[in-house]
């Protein structure tokens, strides 16, 4: 090789070399300076849960029959009682009667002719009393039912602690919810004079998946008021649409002009006014009787421990709790000085408000 063609080939490869140098894109630099090869990303910020604070709306539902209070079964039998006889409810009638006539002749006269009157009675209840029998069975079974099984409504206001590391809330029940015939009610406890329960200094918690979590806390239950609720406001009016009471709904059952009639025609003496007047003091005696009964319910306290747990949802991408589903309460049930129960299925949805 001579030496002026080594030295244009050397020559030649120097310009290839510088051009390649001069390019960028060869070399990878992206005009800012360094040597990063692009625009530096920020890391995605770790995820967090669903925001709970907030006011939401709990129906909570509650099955029983199996640790329901046996004084229960004390105003059940009252009601019972008035028509479980082959002569009722005549004999039912008649002894409310002889109670109200105070003693003296006049009761001695009917305590001794009663079973001759309860048979002329009873053969005249479809003029007396048509459906009085049928009528307080239905009571007696429609009572029994929301005993066992019955809803509480309530708010639960959830807010952050002071240091915002946790969650807190307060726990208002503020009425009831009964199923009877298939008809959904709901029924405030201020409008039947009976206080809301508040359960103070929840914990709430909530995780990644939505799990959302009520501390265990203790709602001591009005349960003979809430069951005189359900009586008078949910019971009754189904059954007879002009009563909003028990004795008002014996008043249109039975006939109590019919009735001192058909007594002052078979003792022939007393006043068939008196012994209507005596009807009427006897069916608000036993109205009265069946509604002590149902009163000495709360003479002891109906206690549920409990804790809860739900599946919280968005439900419009605000990264906020909307909704609370498949909630169910754990715990126990207790009444007086019982043993506390296991707490029978008892579930609840909430709503934000």
């Amino acid at each position: 090789m001579s030496r002026s063609f080594a030295f244009s080939l050397l020559l030649a490869l120097g310009v290839v070399g510088a051009g390649c140098s001069s390019n960028p894109q060869m070399m990878g630099d992206d005009g800012s300076g360094d040597d990063g090869g692009g625009d530096d990303v920020p890391p995605p910020p770790p995820p967090t849960p669903l925001d709970p604070t907030g006011n939401f709306r709990l129906q909570s539902t509650f099955d029983i029959a199996s640790n329901m209070p046996g004084t229960v079964g004390d105003v059940l039998n009252a009601i019972i009682d008035m028509t479980d006889g082959p002569n009722d409810p005549s004999d039912w009638l008649l002894t409310q009667i002889i109670n109200q006539l105070g003693s003296g002749p006049l009761q001695a006269a009917l305590q001794a002719a009663e079973p001759t009157i309860a048979g002329i009675l009873n053969g005249e209840l479809v003029s007396i009393a048509p459906d009085f029998v049928n009528t307080f069975k239905e009571v007696g079974q429609d009572f029994g039912a929301i005993a066992k099984h019955f809803g509480l409504n309530s708010q639960l206001a959830v807010s952050k602690t002071a240091t915002d590391t946790a969650f807190v809330a307060v726990h208002t029940f503020d009425g009831c919810h009964f199923k009877v015939e298939t008809i959904d009610q709901d029924y405030k406890f201020s409008d039947y004079m009976v206080p809301n329960i508040v359960v103070n200094n929840l914990t709430i918690g909530i995780d990644l998946k939505n799990n959302f979590s009520i501390s265990e806390h203790t709602v001591p239950v009005p349960y003979g008021a809430m069951l005189r609720i359900g009586l008078d406001a949910a019971i009754i009016p189904l059954i007879d649409s002009k009563a909003t009471n028990l004795d008002q709904l014996m008043e249109d059952k039975i006939d109590c002009a019919a009735v001192g009639q058909a007594i002052e025609n078979a003792l022939g003496f007393g006043g068939a006014a008196t012994y209507e007047a005596a009807c009427h003091a006897g069916l608000q005696y036993g109205a009265n009787f069946v509604y002590q009964k149902i009163a000495a319910i709360d003479a002891s306290v109906l206690s549920f421990d409990m804790k809860g747990a739900a599946t919280a949802s968005d439900t419009n991408n605000d990264h906020v709790v909307d909704k609370l589903s498949t909630g169910t309460w754990s715990g126990t049930l207790s009444y007086g000085g019982s043993t506390p129960a296991p707490l029978s299925t008892a579930t609840f949805v909430g709503t934000r408000q």
